[in-house]
């Protein structure tokens, strides 16, 4: 996760600490963090999106963890010390008991995120929310009007996702926008950032799509269209801060966005590219991501190094506990992930860029080539950009 805002513009920002290692309370190095925990409360989904990671629809799905077994997750994961617990789904408030578990973890003392759909959220519930402390609330939305409702599969999808957003500020509930790049959705990039401005949300997430699940049938962009996309990005946040209406805008699952920026802000300020650098290179790209500072909990209990790598388990929390399987040195993907520059093959290998990039996403690569070592091939640079001859 790349906070744009914070390095393109050095606005500083909630969680700096855990990405960047600025700010009290900051772990000594990247690779010293607990890893946020993604828990998939449920698979059930009242949408049919295109992209889905784990393909889910309007069912019931045996095998998810009861109630009890969510409340000891989360008694072990306030334990281990874990820095955020973002609940998702499927549709997490498909989910009956989605708000006590939710309830219970922050008398744990657990911070909390909230990843939907946010069609469920009526009036009610939204004020709920806020009772709860929940300390933010991501809404997907993939476009403006009908390309969100064609590529979720449900018309009038996005009016009730903006009902979900509005009842959220209502309430003053902290709640941002989450959109997956696709040749559909970037059409509306620059419409996404008048909604952002018009409705006063405080906070959007770009995630660059990672094919598993439905996923691996969507239309990932080309490297140049992803370029455009990312530029756009770009240039609407700085003209956000440069109109004192300053947003938290982040880029998600492409590590190569955190060398693009830093050659974009060289070309401009030789400064401030040196300041980015240097908070990037603490950070470390993938390197210092799945399987440390991100973590997965499926439906099932499996433990994976992030919610893209389903592939990939672990352990099982029925089983054992988060914290036993997470710490086990013994367990070898997770200690190849957590060493994995010297395993890497092609561009990535090679790149100069592979101190803050970190061979970017594994879960793309095994998902695409089938080799959780091999190039990124949603790596946009050319190779004179990473220094490949």
């Amino acid at each position: 996760m790349l906070n744009v805002t914070k390095l393109l513009c050095n606005v500083e920002q909630p969680m700096d600490a855990l990405r960047y290692g600025q700010g009290a309370g900051a772990p000594r190095s990247a690779r010293d963090r607990k890893p946020v925990v993604v828990w998939n409360v449920s698979r059930t989904c009242n949408l049919r999106c295109e992209h889905c990671y784990s393909d889910s629809r309007a069912d019931k799905y045996p095998g998810e963890l009861t109630h009890e077994q969510g409340r000891a997750l989360l008694e072990d994961l306030a334990g281990f010390g874990v820095p955020a617990v973002l609940l998702s789904g499927g549709e997490p408030l498909a989910r009956a008991d989605t708000l006590e578990l939710a309830t219970y973890a922050r008398s744990l003392g657990l911070k909390l995120t909230l990843s939907t759909n946010g069609t469920l959220i009526d009036e009610a519930r939204a004020a709920r929310i806020r009772e709860i402390g929940f300390a933010y609330v991501g809404i997907s939305i993939d476009g403006i009007g009908e390309t969100n409702d064609r590529f979720r599969g449900v018309s009038g999808a996005f009016d009730r996702a903006m009902r979900g957003i509005r009842n959220c500020k209502a309430v003053g509930q902290k709640v941002g926008l989450r959109l997956t790049l696709t040749p559909w959705t970037v059409r509306d990039l620059d419409a996404i950032f008048d909604l952002i401005a018009a409705e006063d949300i405080e906070r959007a997430c770009f995630y660059h799509l990672v094919p598993t699940g439905r996923g691996r049938v969507a239309e990932s962009l080309s490297a140049e269209d992803t370029r455009r996309a990312v530029d756009t990005i770009f240039r609407r946040t700085v003209q956000f801060w440069r109109d004192g209406r300053t947003r938290e805008i982040l880029t998600v699952d492409n590590h190569a966005d955190a060398a693009y920026l830093y050659l974009s802000l060289l070309k401009e300020d030789s400064a401030r590219a040196a300041s980015a650098l240097e908070a990037l290179l603490w950070n470390g790209g993938g390197a210092n991501s799945s399987g440390i500072g991100i973590a997965d909990v499926d439906t099932q209990g499996n433990v994976h190094p992030d919610q893209f790598l389903q592939s990939v388990t672990l352990g099982n929390v029925k089983e054992r506990k988060f914290s036993a399987i997470w710490t086990d040195e013994s367990n070898a993907t997770l200690a190849a992930l957590r060493d994995r520059k010297g395993r890497l093959h092609g561009r990535c290998s090679v790149c100069t860029f592979l101190p803050i990039c970190g061979g970017n996403f594994r879960a793309r690569a095994l998902n695409v080539r089938g080799d959780l070592w091999a190039s990124d091939p949603g790596c946009y640079l050319s190779d004179a950009e990473i220094g490949v001859a």
